[in-house]
C-alpha cells in the first residue's frame, strides 16, 4: 500500500502538466549533488526518431562492453521502462524508493516557493540521474522529453548531441514552424561539443547550422558520412536506417571510448525497441503490427512499410485533431479495413472525430471500438483481418501492448501530461 501512495503522489503530478524551463531543474540538481555530473552521456533531441537512435547508441555502448544508462520517454507500459541499465528497466520499487528520496526536495522547493516546485517529468529525470550516478554506468543516454532549449535534460554536459528530425509536433509549445521548433531542438547545442544531424528539412537545417556557428558546436551529417549507403538495422524502415547512421556516427565521434565498426554493425542488427513497427504474433496466428508513428512526419516515413502489406486492418487512435487527420488519410490509402478507437488519455480523438477525417473515397469497412474490445485477453484480437496494424498515439501503443500481454490495464495513469495553452 505504501508503494501504491508513493507512485499516485508521483504520478498524479503529472496532473499539473508539464512546464518548459530549466531552472527548476537547475535547482533540484544542485540538491540533490548534481548527478548528471557523475558519467559522460549523448544527449538525443528530435521530433522524431530520438526513442530509437536512443537505444541504437545504447546497444552500440553495450556491445563495446560499458554499462549503460538509458533515460527515454514515455513509457509504453511500466514507469521503470523509462530508466534503464543495461537495458533492464528499473522495477516499480526501484522507482518508489528513488521517488521517496526527492520526495523531501520537492516539499522543501514548493515551501520556499511552490512555482519552482518539480513537474512530474523533472522528478522522474532526477530519479535516472540519480540511479545511473549510483549504478556507476559508464555511460547515459538521455533523450529529451519536449524541445531542447528548456528540457529538464539539458542540464547535462554531452560528450555528443544528436538531433535526429524536425517535424511540426507540439506547435503550441514549440511554435508555429519548422524554424522555431528547430531553435528549441537547437538549443541542446554546446560550445565545442559534436552534434550529428540527421534527415531534416532545410528551412530547419539552417536554423541548426546557424546555431552551430553562433556557439562553435561542430556539426556531422549523416548524409555525408553515408553517401554511399546508411547502416542496416533489424529495426524496420528507411527512417530507421537514418536512426542507425545517426547512432553509429554519435558513437564514432565520442572518442572518450574505442569504436570498431564490426562491434556497431552488429549491435545495430539486433536493437529491441518496442511500438516501433513491431512485430507480434496472436494466438490464432495472425500477425499484429504496433507502431507509434503519431504525427505528420513520422506517418510518412511508415507509409511505404504499410504499402507494402497484403490489404491491412489498420486500427488507428490519435490525440489532437491535427495529428489525427494525416494519420487517417495514410491508413485510408492501404486499409481494407478501418478500426477507429480513442486512446485512454483526455486529449484522444473520439471516434466520431476521427470518422470526419476518412476520406470520402474509401472503399473499405470503417469499424469503431475501444481498445479493451479489440483486445480482450492476452494474444488475442476480436477484429477480423490479417496482418492487423495498430497506429498511432504511445497512448494507445501502450494500452494495447499492455492487453496483449494479458496485463489489461490502462497506462493513461502513469502518464506526464501536457496541459491546455490558455
Amino acid at each position: 500500500m505504501e508503494a501504491a501512495t508513493t507512485l499516485r503522489w508521483l504520478t498524479g503530478l503529472r496532473n499539473l502538466g508539464s512546464r518548459l524551463g530549466i531552472d527548476r531543474m537547475r535547482l533540484l540538481s544542485a540538491r540533490i549533488g548534481q548527478p548528471e555530473r557523475a558519467q559522460p552521456c549523448f544527449h538525443v533531441a528530435g521530433t522524431n526518431g530520438k526513442g530509437s537512435t536512443s537505444a541504437m547508441i545504447e546497444a552500440i555502448q553495450r556491445a563495446h562492453g560499458r554499462r549503460t544508462g538509458l533515460y527515454t520517454s514515455p513509457h509504453l507500459v511500466s514507469i521503470g521502462e523509462r530508466i534503464q541499465i543495461d537495458r533492464g528497466p528499473l522495477t516499480d520499487a526501484a522507482v518508489v524508493t528513488l521517488a521517496e528520496r526527492l520526495r523531501p526536495h520537492y516539499e522543501a522547493i514548493r515551501a520556499e516557493d511552490p512555482e519552482n516546485a518539480p513537474t512530474f517529468f523533472e522528478l522522474i529525470t532526477a530519479a535516472a540521474l540519480l540511479e545511473f550516478a549510483e549504478r556507476k554506468v559508464d555511460v547515459a543516454i538521455l533523450e529529451t522529453g519536449l524541445g531542447g532549449r528548456l528540457d529538464a535534460t539539458n542540464v547535462c554536459a554531452p560528450e555528443v548531441c544528436v538531433i535526429t528530425s524536425i517535424g511540426l509536433d507540439h506547435q503550441e509549445y514549440l511554435g508555429p514552424t519548422l524554424a522555431a521548433i528547430a531553435g528549441e531542438k537547437a538549443g541542446i547545442l554546446k560550445s565545442g561539443v559534436p552534434c550529428v544531424v540527421g534527415q531534416l528539412p532545410a528551412e530547419a537545417e539552417a536554423v541548426i547550422a546557424a546555431r552551430a556557428r553562433a556557439i562553435g558546436a561542430p556539426l556531422h551529417f549523416v548524409r555525408d558520412h553515408f553517401a554511399t549507403g546508411l547502416p542496416e538495422t533489424n529495426l524496420a524502415g528507411t527512417h530507421q536506417r537514418w536512426n542507425a547512421g545517426a547512432a553509429w556516427l554519435a558513437c564514432a565521434l565520442a572518442t572518450r571510448w574505442p569504436f570498431a565498426a564490426e562491434v556497431a554493425t552488429a549491435a545495430l542488427r539486433n536493437v529491441a525497441w518496442a511500438g516501433r513497427w513491431q512485430r507480434l504474433t496472436l494466438n490464432d496466428g495472425r500477425v499484429l503490427i504496433i507502431d507509434g508513428s503519431h504525427n505528420e512526419e513520422g506517418i510518412r516515413a511508415i507509409e511505404p512499410l504499410l504499402a507494402a502489406l497484403p490489404h491491412p486492418t489498420i486500427v488507428v487512435g490519435a490525440l489532437g485533431l491535427d495529428r489525427a487527420q494525416p494519420l487517417v488519410v495514410a491508413a485510408a490509402r492501404h486499409a481494407a479495413r478501418l478500426v477507429l478507437v480513442r486512446p485512454d488519455n483526455e486529449r484522444a480523438c473520439s471516434v466520431e472525430e476521427l470518422a470526419t477525417l476518412v476520406p470520402a473515397d474509401f472503399r473499405g469497412e470503417v469499424a469503431r471500438g475501444s481498445p479493451a474490445e479489440l483486445f480482450p485477453a492476452a494474444g488475442t484480437c476480436t477484429t477480423a483481418g490479417d496482418p492487423i496494424v495498430v497506429l498511432g498515439s504511445l497512448y494507445l501503443v501502450g494500452e494495447v501492448l499492455a492487453r496483449h500481454q494479458g496485463l489489461g490495464v490502462s497506462t493513461a495513469a502513469w502518464q506526464d501530461r501536457l496541459p491546455p495553452k490558455p
